[in-house]
């Protein structure tokens, strides 16, 4: 069967929200519409509708028209065994002692290295991206370093594959959490199929607003793979929840993004230690003032 996309631009969250809410009304029915912020600070949203037949042009013109949006532009998808397609992309990934994979690459585990199972139709979160990566590699280069967390914390967790990689190397209080339910049934379905099943408290809460959160602080670490926004906003947080000498590993960073995200925090007492870009991600390692 096949499939077409339609998907357009405008800025503001509001108008987007409302012309995917238009946008279902079309006559052929879009089968999903989804309305997301585009990541690169321009202030745009993407609006996008997928078909099972072509959709209506003329009605997608006059949508793109009354909402000051770009032209739809209409593509036919291949037919595609997504399900093999992303287990082909999603190869296992090495970061520092860290291997992150899939089922499907359960016989592919290297001797030595520190196994971390995520799945592939869980693909946020897996490693394979600038930001994931980028975070694993700070913690390597922590451990490596001598620095032990007894008291860990990750904020916008997704798959929660960072608070594990922690789990597997200290034996501690470490905490997950998101503010998407969804995502945090995801990180305990993460645990069990790594047989960790209590080694990370997982939770639902907004930056540090959970009684979880506050009666652990001070951290040693906190990662924080969200984005430019919440990271600025959660700075302040971030330095009450974090003990003195304390780390904090930030992704989620447009690479043009980061020197704002380091002064910001400078100004809250975490300082940098190291930056590291992955293609057009940039990771941040910060301490907190002894």
């Amino acid at each position: 069967m096949p499939t077409f996309t339609a998907l357009t631009t405008l800025p503001g969250k509001a108008p987007a929200e409302a012309l995917g809410d238009a946008m279902v009304r079309l006559n052929p029915e879009p089968t999903g519409v989804g309305v997301f912020e585009v990541e690169d600070g321009s202030g745009l949203w993407e609006v996008g509708g997928y078909f099972t037949e072509a959709p209506d042009t003329a009605g997608l013109a006059l949508l793109a028209s009354a909402f000051d949006a770009k032209p739809f532009v209409v593509s036919e998808l291949p037919e595609t065994d997504w399900v093999a397609h992303v287990r082909r992309e999603l190869a296992p990934v090495e970061a520092g002692r860290f291997f992150v994979y899939g089922s499907h690459d359960a016989d592919k585990l290297p001797g030595g290295k520190i196994p971390l199972l995520i799945e592939a139709a869980m693909a946020f979160g897996t490693g394979h991206h600038g930001t994931t990566l980028g975070c694993l590699r700070a913690l390597d280069q922590l451990i490596s370093e001598g620095f032990e967390g007894r008291k860990v914390a990750d904020i916008g967790c997704g798959t929660a594959v960072l608070a594990m990689a922690a789990a597997r190397v200290w034996d501690g209080d470490i905490l997950a959490s998101d503010i998407d339910q969804v995502a945090v049934d995801v990180a305990e379905a993460n645990l069990k199929a790594n047989g960790m099943e209590g080694a990370v408290a997982c939770m639902e809460a907004a930056g540090f607003d959970h009684g979880d959160l506050k009666a652990a602080a001070p951290f040693d670490l906190i990662f924080a793979n969200i984005l430019k926004g919440p990271l600025v906003a959660l700075s302040p947080d971030m330095a009450a929840h974090l003990r003195p000498g304390g780390y904090a590993i930030l992704s989620g960073i447009l690479n043009e993004q980061a020197d704002e995200v380091i002064g910001v925090y400078a100004q809250n007492g975490i300082n940098l230690i190291k930056r590291d870009e992955i293609g057009e991600w940039t990771t941040l390692l910060l301490q907190r003032k002894p």
